[in-house]
């Protein structure tokens, strides 16, 4: 643990910028993937360094930078090591590479790349400028150019847990039904959300005792999309078995509610949704989009698909909603597999060794 190991912040109040080591930028307003990564991450991280984040959209209680302390950037750290400015979207590169290379900031500059597809030419520059890189799968690492080193995202297993009260049980939501089957997410095609009710269509009215619920927003874009859904669940007569919850108030629950999870998107970022169902004793079946087939284990804490594919995606949920003891077997697996490989600690812990070799490297 470094000297700066200690609380600098309150949350509410700028930190300390000589003991400010490693800067966390986030430059969108709007909550996303990123978003969510740096609010798990960073207080983790704020035990063994000093970490604060700049930018809009974060809750109160993380470490903060003021946007005039930014001019304290031409002095180095209080241990007198560079800072590390860690970006993870385009305009965050952008932003440190003017602060080192135009106003000559003594700063490191290091870039997690989620993305899964080949980078544009203008983001591959950008890449380029980077001291060092991570990506988060092996998947996304093979579209960069650049040496890089994967740390796979983690999950909160405090946050994530099975189910330990009499609320966390589906009983407890008063929907029809002894099991439920879920989707979580935004409502819209890039999620799959179609290929899902398609699937529960086929399935369910052969299977009384399972209810299939969906949760998630539906933004003005994808509006006409979600009603046709809805008209399609109509026609076959499910309205009270395949159910829009909308935005719950605690995605957390509905984790352990469901006995099973499916994640059809037809194309992801990385996509934490697995790992939070394997977390609650939750067994998954998804597509190969995004980091899924590197979460699951095939036979064992689920089933991964081809992306796109609704007939494979059918086939693989029918096997749960048949035998409901295989996915709790398989909802133990994948317990212990995220205990043993995703718990977000030990992506915080990765992390931190690529800040120490970043620091050993350069001086």
């Amino acid at each position: 643990m470094t000297a700066s190991a200690q609380p600098f912040s309150d949350g509410t109040a700028a930190p300390d910028l000589a003991r400010v080591e490693v800067i966390a930028p986030n430059f969108k307003k709007r909550l996303s993937g990123v978003t969510s990564t740096i609010v798990q991450l960073v207080p983790l991280q704020a035990k063994a360094i000093g970490i604060a984040t700049l930018g809009p959209g974060l809750p109160d209680f993380l470490p903060k930078l003021r946007w005039w302390q930014v001019f304290g950037l031409w002095r180095r750290s209080a241990s007198g090591r560079k800072r590390i400015w860690h970006a993870r979207r385009n305009v965050e590169m952008i932003g440190g590479i003017v602060l080192r290379h135009v106003l000559r900031m003594p700063l490191h500059l290091l870039f997690t790349s989620a993305a899964q597809r080949d980078h544009r030419p203008f983001t591959k520059r950008l890449i380029r400028r980077m001291e060092a890189v991570i990506a988060t799968s092996a998947r996304s690492g093979s579209f960069l150019e650049v040496p890089h080193t994967v740390v796979m995202h983690g999950v909160d297993l405090d946050a994530f847990h099975p189910a330990r009260t009499p609320d966390d049980e589906f009983a407890a939501a008063g929907l029809p039904g002894k099991y439920a089957v879920g989707c979580f997410g935004r409502v819209r095609a890039q999620k799959g959300t179609d290929l899902f009710v398609e699937a529960m269509i086929a399935l369910l009215p052969t299977r009384p005792d399972w209810t299939a619920v969906i949760t998630g927003r539906v933004t003005v874009e994808h509006q006409n999309f979600a009603n046709d859904l809805k008209r399609r669940i109509a026609a076959a007569g499910l309205e009270k078995r395949i159910l829009f919850l909308g935005e719950v108030p605690d995605i957390k629950l509905w984790y352990r509610r469901v006995s099973l999870y499916v994640a059809p998107s037809r194309n992801e970022g990385f996509g934490l949704t697995p790992l939070e169902a394997m977390a609650s004793a939750t067994p998954v079946v998804a597509s190969d989009a995004g980091a899924y087939a590197e979460m699951i284990v095939e036979d064992r804490t689920g089933s991964v698909v081809p992306a796109g594919d609704g007939a494979a995606l059918t086939a693989a949920v029918a096997r749960y909603l048949d035998d409901p003891a295989v996915a709790r077997a398989h909802g133990r697996n994948g317990l212990a597999h995220v205990h043993d490989a995703f718990a977000l600690q030990r992506e915080a812990d990765a992390i931190q060794r690529v800040y120490e070799q970043i620091w050993a490297r350069r001086g």
